[in-house]
C-alpha cells in the first residue's frame, strides 16, 4: 500500500475466533535496529522477522533517504542494509513528518557524518516536547543542538561526542535505545540512569552487543556503556511483537474463541497477563505456542498503565473494547500519553457505555455492541475498534486503515484465517 491511498475496514461481527496465527516481528525492536544497523561503516546487516508494517517502510525510506542501500524482502520477513556509504545528514520532511521514530536516525548520521538535520518538525508536531529529552541526552554527550522554526540540527561539538552521565525523567524504551546508540561509539563510559526495562530494549542491546557494542545492566534500570571505536554489521533475528500477541489474545477473549499465538510469550506480556487472567482468559504455553481461550463470561477488572513490566499503554484502548463486555464496571487509567481517551467516543456510538472521568475512563458492561462508521484516531484506537467490530452486530467500518497498518502487519488476512469476517478496501472520497 502506497502512502497517497487511504484505506478501511469493514468488519462484520459474530464469529468466535478459533485457529492458529504468527505473532509478526516486535516493531519497537525492528525500528531500532534498522537506524542502528547505519552505525556500522562496513559490511551488510542481515535483520530477520521485520514486520511488514507502514512504520517499517518508514524506517526503510529513512535510511535509504541518506545514502543506505536498504533490501526489504517483505514476504521473507528479512531486511539487508549496506551503510558503508552515507552521503545526506538530512532526514526530509516528507518522511519525518509520518513517522515519530526519526528521531532514531539521529546517533548513526552524528557519527558518521558529524551532523543530523531533521526536517519539518512543526510546533504543533506531536514529537516536539516530548524529544526534548533525545536532544538534552545528546548535548551532554557532546553536540551541539540549534532548533530552528521547522528544522532541528545536531551537530558534533569540536570536541566529539564523549561518554557522560545521563538521566531520563521517565523510562522512555526510545530515549533510553537512542542514547545507548549515541553512547556505543563515543569514547569513555556513559551511564543512563532510569533506563526503560522493556524487553525490545534488550532486544536492541542484544543487537548492539552483537555488532561490538560494549554494554551491561540492561534491564535493571541502570545501563553503562563502553564507548568502542567501530561496530561490525551483523545478522539478527528480532523478538515477536507482545503488542501484537496482546492484540490476538484479546481477539480470542472478545469473541470467546480459542487461538494458538505462534511466538507469543507470557513472560513479555508483564501485567497484561493478570489482568486477562482477573477478566477469566485462560492461558497455557505450550513450547513457543501460547493458547488463549475465554470459556466464560468476562470478568470488570481495574488498569492503570505504566511502564514495562507495568500494563502497556499500547494495549490499554485494546483492553477498553474488551471491558464492554464485562458483567460489571471497569477503571482504566491512563498515565503515560493524553489524548488515550479517543477511543471513548467511537466505542459509544457502537453502543458501549464508557464515561471519561478525569484521567481515568470508566466502562458500564456488559454492553451489546452495534456496527457504525467509527474512526480511527490513532494505531491503538483503530485496532481496538477491529476487536469491538468482531462481536459487534452488523457492520463496522473502521478508517483511516493507515493508522492500524502502521502496528499490524497483514490484519485483515490474519484475523480472515482464524474465521473473522473482515475485509480491507479503498476508502471512497466522499
Amino acid at each position: 500500500m502506497t502512502m497517497g491511498t487511504e484505506t478501511r475496514y469493514r468488519v462484520r461481527g459474530g464469529a468466535p475466533l478459533h485457529g492458529t496465527v504468527f505473532v509478526q516481528g516486535a516493531k519497537n525492536a525492528a525500528l531500532k535496529m534498522i537506524a542502528a544497523s547505519l552505525l556500522a561503516s562496513k559490511g551488510r546487516t542481515v535483520l530477520r522477522n521485520v514486520p511488514p508494517i507502514e512504520d517499517v517502510r518508514r524506517a526503510v525510506e529513512l535510511a535509504q533517504a541518506v545514502g543506505a542501500i536498504v533490501e526489504f524482502h517483505e514476504s521473507e520477513r528479512t531486511l539487508v542494509v549496506d551503510a558503508s556509504r552515507l552521503t545526506s545528514p538530512v532526514l526530509p520532511a516528507e518522511i519525518a513528518r509520518r513517522f515519530r521514530s526519526s528521531v532514531l536516525f539521529v546517533p548513526p548520521l552524528l557519527h558518521r557524518l558529524g551532523e543530523a538535520v531533521i526536517e519539518g518538525v512543526g510546533g504543533c508536531n506531536l514529537g516536539n516536547r516530548n524529544l526534548d529529552f533525545h536532544y538534552r541526552g545528546f548535548a551532554r554527550l557532546g553536540a551541539v543542538v540549534d532548533e530552528g522554526e521547522s528544522v532541528i540540527h545536531i551537530k558534533v561539538g569540536t570536541g566529539g561526542l564523549r561518554g557522560a552521565h545521563l538521566y531520563l525523567d521517565t523510562p522512555s524504551h526510545t530515549g533510553t535505545e537512542n542514547l545507548i546508540m549515541a553512547a556505543s561509539l563515543a569514547p569513555g563510559t556513559t551511564i543512563i540512569d532510569n533506563a526503560a526495562l522493556e524487553p525490545e530494549v534488550l532486544d536492541v542491546i542484544a543487537f548492539l552487543t552483537k555488532m561490538g557494542a560494549r554494554i551491561t545492566g540492561g534491564g535493571t534500570g541502570f545501563v553503562t556503556v563502553e564507548g568502542v571505536s567501530e561496530l561490525a554489521a551483523v545478522e539478527h533475528t528480532v523478538m515477536p511483537d507482545r503488542i501484537d500477541a496482546g492484540v490476538f489474545a484479546m481477539a480470542a477473549a472478545i469473541t470467546g474463541g480459542e487461538l494458538n499465538l505462534v511466538g507469543g510469550s507470557l513472560e513479555h506480556f508483564g501485567v497484561v497477563r493478570w489482568k486477562l487472567e482477573q477478566m477469566g482468559v485462560e492461558f497455557s504455553t505450550q513450547g513457543a505456542v501460547l493458547q488463549v481461550r475465554r470459556p466464560n463470561p468476562l470478568r470488570p477488572i481495574n488498569v492503570i498503565t505504566s511502564p514495562y513490566p507495568g500494563f502497556a499503554t499500547d494495549l490499554q484502548s485494546p483492553i477498553m473494547a474488551l471491558a464492554c463486555l464485562a458483567d460489571g464496571s471497569s477503571y482504566i487509567r491512563e498515565t503515560i500519553f493524553d489524548g488515550r481517551y479517543t477511543l471513548v467516543g467511537e466505542l459509544n456510538k457502537m453502543g458501549a457505555k464508557v464515561e471519561v472521568d478525569g484521567s481515568a475512563a470508566i466502562v458500564h458492561g456488559p454492553s451489546t455492541l452495534r456496527g457504525a462508521e467509527v474512526v480511527a484516531h490513532d494505531l491503538r484506537t483503530g485496532i481496538a475498534l477491529i476487536l469491538a467490530g468482531l462481536i459487534a452486530e452488523g457492520e463496522t467500518v473502521v478508517a483511516p486503515g493507515y493508522l492500524i497498518d502502521r502496528g499490524h502487519a497483514s490484519i485483515a488476512q490474519r484475523l480472515t484465517t482464524l474465521g473473522a469476517d473482515i475485509t480491507v478496501e479503498p476508502a471512497t472520497s466522499a
